[in-house]
């Protein structure tokens, strides 16, 4: 579906504010009348400040004005828009989308990754985030036969490897007969089956922070018993290009480099998620620290050469 216009120009104004760090309204209107987005017309004070106010109602993102500084603009809270922020993947997301309907004619020649289905379900468990109430829907695990019922209080969605997963929250007034009570459960949305919402109310723990549940983790496994750890992995010269502009975890930071190898080190729960995410690259990387990882991947890649002998 096609951006609106107005969107369009929204989010033509964030990047340009974010991308001077500070600007005045002159030279905002500079670039806005060399850019396709003002058809030749330039931008009034007065529609800038509906656009800004605009921005804030819809994206939380504030464009302040420094009077002492002539009169520059810029992003009062830019942090929106650094790292993994709802703001940022938003933008991001409506700046490709309309790349791609702008060039719909060239279809053929834009090659798309395949995403499961699980949007049908994602609009459903925010309704019931939103409006705090427990959600009621069939599950279908890989592997087995037949669905299973489950009943669970949804804290929050993470998009992950092309999937939109759901942390659910049980109580003991929900059910205790298959879960703990409060213990929190992943599902990916793609395998959940009729979802509906119930009249179960409930409040999300204060104290508990998605952010915080899932910061030492690698994916949407969690709470596998894996201990924080200091993790260093070595890195060929390619491969570490690869890895500064695509963190493999918030904590990651680069060490020490030279013409042989980049040293990274983070501070992860290394589960299987992480470790399947380091075969993955095979020889171009390496566990340095802590050697029960390191020895652990060793046993995992003999085991799968066995396979092709």
């Amino acid at each position: 579906m096609r951006i609106p216009a107005l969107f369009k120009k929204y989010i033509w104004l964030v990047n340009t504010i974010h991308n001077a760090k500070r600007i005045t309204l002159n030279e905002i209107n500079d670039k806005w009348l060399r850019s396709d987005i003002s058809e030749g017309q330039p931008l009034a004070r007065a529609t800038f400040n509906r656009h800004k106010q605009a921005i804030e109602e819809i994206f939380d993102i504030i464009i302040d004005c420094d009077r002492r500084d002539g009169y520059t603009y810029f992003i009062g809270n830019a942090d929106v828009l650094e790292g993994n922020t709802l703001q940022k993947w938003l933008l991001s997301t409506l700046s490709v989308g309309n790349i791609v309907t702008d060039n719909i004619h060239l279809q053929d020649r834009m090659l798309l990754e395949y995403i499961p289905s699980g949007e049908e379900h994602l609009q459903s468990v925010i309704d019931a985030m939103k409006n705090g109430v427990a959600v009621r829907f069939l599950y279908q695990k890989y592997g087995t036969d037949e669905p299973y019922q489950v009943i669970v209080e949804p804290y929050c969605v993470k998009l992950f490897a092309q999937r939109w997963y759901m942390l659910g929250h049980f109580s003991r007034r929900l059910s205790d007969k298959v879960h703990k009570p409060n213990t929190l459960r992943i599902y990916s949305l793609d395998r959940i089956v009729d979802l509906q919402a119930t009249d179960i109310h409930f409040e999300m723990d204060e104290d508990f922070s998605p952010k915080e549940y899932f910061a030492h983790y690698y994916g949407v496994t969690v709470g596998d018993g894996n201990k924080l750890e200091r993790v260093v992995l070595r890195a060929k010269p390619w491969l570490s290009y690869y890895l500064n502009d695509l963190p493999l975890h918030a904590s990651q930071r680069e060490m020490k480099r030279c013409d042989e190898y980049t040293d990274f080190e983070l501070y992860i729960r290394p589960t299987n998620e992480f470790v399947k995410c380091l075969m993955g690259w095979g020889d171009a990387i390496k566990v340095m620290e802590p050697t029960s990882l390191a020895s652990k991947i060793k046993e995992m890649l003999l085991s799968a050469a066995c396979q092709y002998e």
